[in-house]
């Protein structure tokens, strides 16, 4: 085994990392400096440190990275509009290269020659954890413990546990729980009865928005002010981008906007079914394509459309700090120079649906599109040439195939 001299572990506080950070100061003998970000996951941080003080870590970061959590990774991915597999919001997938920037930069402080993540070799999170780490600094080893360890069942990571006097919470002890992740942007739930695709998932699996039948009879109307592509306002009210996005999950949760139910091909080549709330995003997704389709030309949001996938594949796979990411985002934040405005839309029963929308960039015409009168010269013969004219190739092709 290489030899390690200090070791940064991105460090949650739950039953798995725990272990990990235990598993780490055996196995390499050397000091773990314990990283925990805080991504608006609303677990309480300071139980973490307590656990960390209790296994012996010396060097403990808590680190608030909501507000760049928001304005550098959740922002600049909802210019593009981007869903993995034409649905589900990335709100796991954008966390870990932000996560993977700060082991790294944590590792460069303090001079550790290695950083570590509690990951399984079944997952996604495992990929972009490390294809971060490569990118950002190749020199840096990355530790697995699930590839690395003998431990192949929850049964023996209990033992473990209790063997090394690890407190291990009550609702741990039994079954399996639900594997939850947490952030600003999403919850998701995945494992116990989720794992059968064919079974409807209970209540008390979403956290973030209520039930569509408990929701308020009543519409709420919310406008949504942009600048250059990125929200900055809500029904008037300029907020910093984390407070924007916690306003609008607490509007979204109320009426029930962002659940998602979905079976997804995780990169590692197997399905996995999951339940996402994303009740801010959604809102956020719908207020943004309202806004565009007004200040954007055709071809340009027709680009959009075209190259979003590949984006939010590239996203989903772990290849943020990858050179074609980077190359896709400039277009992309290019396309959102007259992107400003307001939206307004109406939230009710799981649905937020744009109802206005004005911008001063607007490349709306109401004196071309009226049926009436219009003051801007418009000779309705125009068409006929240009209809047949693309019609010329259809006429080629029926001629040539006997109709």
């Amino acid at each position: 085994m290489t030899k390690i001299e200090k070791i940064v572990l991105s460090y949650s506080g739950g039953l798995d990392t725990s272990i990990i950070l235990k598993w780490l100061q055996e196995t390499y003998g050397c000091e773990v400096v314990m990283f925990t970000a805080d991504l608006g996951q609303g677990e309480e941080l300071e139980p973490a440190r307590a656990k960390a003080e209790m296994a012996g870590v010396k060097d403990i970061r808590i680190v608030d990275l909501r507000e760049e959590f928001v304005s550098d990774f959740v922002f600049p991915m909802l210019r593009a509009n981007a869903l993995y597999e034409g649905q589900y919001l990335l709100g796991s997938s954008i966390a870990r290269p932000l996560i993977a920037k700060h082991l790294v930069g944590i590792a460069r402080e303090v001079g550790a020659d290695a950083v570590a993540h509690g990951a399984t070799g079944k997952g996604n999170d495992q990929i972009r954890f490390e294809l971060a780490v490569n990118a950002l600094d190749p020199s840096i080893k990355v530790i697995a413990p699930w590839r690395q360890w003998n431990i192949r069942s929850r049964m023996q990571l209990l033992e473990y546990a209790e063997k090394h006097h690890i407190p291990v919470p009550s609702d741990k002890r039994g079954e399996a729980p639900f594997s939850i992740d947490a952030n600003l942007l999403h919850t998701s739930t995945e494992g116990k009865s989720l794992e059968n695709p064919a079974e409807v998932a209970p209540d008390h699996v979403y956290q973030r928005t209520v039930d569509p039948l408990d929701a308020p009879d009543a519409p709420e109307i919310i406008t949504i002010g942009f600048e250059r592509g990125d929200p900055v306002s809500v029904n008037g009210k300029s907020m910093t981008p984390a407070a924007l996005l916690t306003e609008f999950n607490e509007l979204g949760g109320r009426h029930s906007v962002g659940r998602l139910d979905l079976v997804e091909n995780r990169f590692i080549g197997m399905k996995s079914r999951g339940i996402y709330e994303t009740p801010g995003g959604t809102i956020l997704l719908a207020a943004h394509r309202g806004i565009e389709s007004i200040t954007l030309d055709r071809a340009a949001a027709h680009l959009k459309d075209e190259i979003m996938p590949r984006y939010a594949e590239l996203i989903y796979n772990g290849f943020w700090f990858a050179p074609e990411r980077e190359m896709l985002q400039a277009l992309i934040d290019h396309s959102q120079a007259f992107v400003s405005g307001e939206v307004t839309l109406r939230l009710y029963k799981g649905s937020a649906s744009v109802i206005s929308r004005a911008s001063p960039c607007s490349l709306y015409s109401a004196d071309l599109v009226t049926f009436e009168e219009s003051a801007i010269a418009f000779d309705h013969h125009d068409a006929e040439g240009f209809i047949r004219l693309n019609g010329l190739r259809l006429r080629s092709w029926a001629a040539r195939n006997g109709r």
